[in-house]
């Protein structure tokens, strides 16, 4: 090999670049010409994709070749571009320094060089990084206007065309509560059956009047937490659901014409309306979930309920349709840092932004729960001090509290985010399920991937961190990727 492809070209340039391993293995390691052949480079798993591997290298400008050394076996990746040398089959990479130079084709190159051996965020990196005068300047790729506009209608149009029915799963349960139980029962119900949400059946009316929520539970012992020190037993058997949403009603200021309280209307749908219109319905009364409610009668007497309809389950059923022809809607291989999409850390000068709201893990529990009331957020990052992720608080998260009663004997102002975070963690669950809850990705990372990690079940945003140090950057939720793509 020649000193440019050994990676010996005299520069002071130097790249960063995401190597990825995606083919899952118990040890992973990278080596190169890069590092002259004679260092193993240790790869570490994605977090939330334990089959993933990868890792940030600095390197020159120019040819390089290198390989993966996975479980004590010398591999190459067969996907991307690869060549015949002394080494055997290796990869390879060109990083263009000046537009004159191009490297000599290796012997038994199965492609030309110059092309990126990367995975899409090394392409976009691409994109996103231009060399000039020897200094790295940033250029954001834009989609047209055409071919955004042309997304959201092919994105429209698939929703419009998909009905409710399409969400139902083959087999399953839907767990109702009468609103007769008391608040303590209920909050139990939820905990066991690992639900954040639940329907409220009335028996005198014979219908379905609301929905049961984690924020119920959030504003119930918030509430309690203000009239006494500690929350007991007593104080959530004396509390039906009935009796909470009444309660609830009266603090909105929810009052009909003779001063009498109400509660806002159930929002619910029926198996045979579209995805779009349940999706509308979601974001337009800022809901969690959406009822999928049948009646053989015109009456609506004897209610079925199916189905409890959530963005994610939509979500889902966008990405199985779009997986495999996905170049039909140009606007999901952009990256999510060129489109804006979610919120962001401002950066210095910008004042128009929503904040984005960060605690740390020493924070009070109550500190978090106002902060999710007061934001109108669902989520909180919690970082250390340098801003690197540690964990992420939920609203769902607050039905831990009914793990071993916890509520009789917590006080909201004394207990940390880390306490409450450890009420709710089962050491003895599998690893994918524990790594479920914080799904990460890069700014560079493209929507259809973003969106491929939203589809999975019990995920509902996505924190953004800067690669390596994995400090915060942003949020992305379910919501915010429908938000976007209807326009």
């Amino acid at each position: 090999m020649d000193s440019r492809e050994s990676g010996g070209i005299r520069n002071s340039i130097h790249i960063p670049m995401r190597f990825v391993w995606p083919y899952g293995g118990r040890s992973v390691f990278l080596c190169g010409t890069f590092n002259g052949w004679s260092e193993l480079q240790p790869m570490t798993p994605v977090e939330g994709c334990p089959t993933v591997f990868q890792a940030i290298c600095s390197i020159p400008p120019g040819y390089h070749q290198y390989k993966f050394f996975v479980d004590g076996e010398w591999k190459h990746d067969e996907h991307q571009p690869y060549a015949t040398s002394e080494y055997g089959i290796v990869n390879t990479i060109f990083l263009e320094t000046e537009p004159n130079y191009v490297p000599a084709s290796p012997v038994g190159s199965n492609v030309p060089p110059p092309v990126s051996n990367m995975d899409v965020d090394n392409d976009v990196f691409r994109r996103l990084v231009q060399i000039s005068d020897g200094t790295l300047t940033e250029t954001v790729p834009a989609i047209s206007e055409a071919n955004l506009q042309l997304s959201r209608h092919r994105f429209s149009a698939f929703l419009t065309s998909h009905t409710a029915y399409e969400l139902l799963p083959e087999s399953g349960k839907v767990v109702a509560l009468d609103i007769d139980l008391p608040v303590k029962q209920a909050f139990h119900i939820l905990y066991e059956q690992g639900i954040p949400t639940a329907p409220l059946w009335d028996f005198r009316k014979g219908q379905f009047v609301g929905v049961l929520s984690a924020m119920d539970f959030i504003l119930i012992l918030r509430e309690l937490g203000n009239h006494g020190s500690n929350l007991t037993e007593e104080e959530l058997e004396t509390h039906t659901i009935a009796a909470w949403k009444e309660g609830k009603a009266y603090m909105n200021r929810q009052f009909d014409g003779h001063g009498r309280t109400f509660s806002r209307p159930l929002v619910h749908a029926g198996p045979y309306d579209n995805l779009k219109d349940i999706t509308l319905k979601i974001l337009q009364n800022d809901v969690a979930t959406v009822p999928i409610i049948h009646s053989v009668s015109e009456d609506g007497s004897f209610p079925q309920l199916l189905h409890m309809a959530s963005l994610s389950g939509i979500l889902r059923c966008v990405c199985r349709y779009f997986r495999h022809c996905s170049s039909s809607l140009p606007v999901l291989q952009q990256p999510i840092y060129a489109i804006q999409i979610g919120t962001w850390v401002p950066k210095i000068g910008e004042s128009n932004r929503r904040p984005l709201s960060i605690l740390r893990p020493s924070a009070s529990l109550s500190a978090a729960l106002n902060l999710l009331i007061q934001a109108q957020i669902s989520s909180i990052p919690i970082v250390h001090d340098n801003n690197s992720l540690l964990d992420i608080y939920c609203r769902s998260d607050i039905t831990a509290l009914a793990k071993d009663k916890a509520y009789t004997h917590i006080n909201l102002n004394e207990m940390t985010i880390h306490q409450a975070l450890q009420l709710g963690q089962d050491p003895y669950s599998p690893y994918e399920l524990r790594s479920q809850r914080l799904q990460m990705c890069l700014p560079s990372d493209s929507l259809h991937k973003v969106m491929e990690r939203l589809a999975n079940p019990g995920v509902r945003r996505v924190i953004i961190v800067e690669a390596g140090s994995k400090r915060v950057e942003g949020v992305v939720s379910v919501s915010d990727v429908f938000r976007f793509l209807l326009g």
